[in-house]
């Protein structure tokens, strides 16, 4: 059983004992720290494959998020990180690449819990996971994950998000069911929702989902062609929203204009975002 694995069995054991929304919670104030290490090619192959990422002899922007990605749930598994990790939603992402980051860098990793955010819904913690190089940061990013619970009339509400403007079409996407469990594979995330229609029923879900940072990641290779999305060069950053989830099998659209691009199907916009470019 990998890390990763056994951190989704301690998240299912911890959770029912940690109540969402608990007054006067606080995060942990450990970092969890992986030690400088080149990245493994073939599990880099995999995920460059079936994120649709071109041979450039570079690292996917969205990448190092799956290297801190263990690390993060270590930490969300914890007895000490105060929300149920069963249930979180990701919500958001930003990447920032401070440099074009190559196969054999060897990277150090550093990811902490930020900040606890009063949420419409809940309550949303903001995870950071950082990459450096011989000491200089070269990557960062920070993501949201909510909670949700109820608030109560006193609690902070952000409005609702608008629906965003239809951007236009670029390309068509036929999502297979098994996309879940290829992306598991080569990401190591192989939570329940996203791998079989019985575990996505236990989370709600009639069937399962595609990872939000499979999309992120799909996004970011149709921008590299330098088709729809601003004009060519290296991504620098990108932020995403995610807004619904994609359910498999599935047909979906994305759609770009300038620097922003969106993933929409079934009369839903799926996923907003907005990129920029070196230069």
């Amino acid at each position: 059983m990998t890390a990763l694995s056994l951190s989704l069995v301690r998240g299912a054991v911890t959770s029912p004992f940690k109540r969402a929304g608990r007054p006067g919670a606080t995060l942990p104030a450990r970092r969890a720290v992986v030690p400088p290490g080149r990245i493994p090619p073939g599990p880099l192959a995999a995920y460059s494959r079936i994120c649709g990422f071109a041979e450039s002899g570079t690292v996917p922007l969205t990448y190092p998020h799956v290297l801190g990605f263990p690390p993060a749930m270590r930490l969300m598994t914890g007895r000490d990180f105060p929300l149920p990790v069963l249930g979180l939603v990701h919500t958001w992402i930003e990447i920032t690449g401070h440099r074009a980051l190559h196969p054999t860098d060897e990277l150090e990793l550093t990811v902490y819990a930020h900040s606890l955010t009063p949420h419409r819904r809940g309550t949303e913690v903001t995870m950071v996971t950082e990459a450096r190089l011989g000491g200089e940061l070269v990557w960062e990013s920070r993501s949201g994950y909510l909670s949700r619970h109820a608030t109560g009339a006193a609690a902070p509400s952000a409005p609702s998000p608008e629906a965003p403007p239809e951007l236009p079409a670029v390309a068509e996407w036929r999502l297979p069911a098994g996309l879940g469990r290829r992306y598991g594979a080569a990401s190591g995330d192989r939570n329940p929702i996203h791998l079989h229609p019985v575990t996505a029923r236990l989370f709600g879900f009639p069937r399962p989902i595609a990872h939000g940072m499979w999309t992120v990641a799909r996004c970011l290779a149709e921008a590299g062609t330098g088709s729809g999305v601003g004009e060519p060069g290296r991504i620098r950053t990108v932020r995403a929203d995610f807004r619904a989830p994609v359910l498999l099998p599935s047909t979906v659209t994305y759609a770009a204009a300038g620097a922003a691009f969106q993933v929409r199907g079934g009369g839903r916009v799926h996923l907003t975002g907005s990129v920029s470019r070196e230069g």
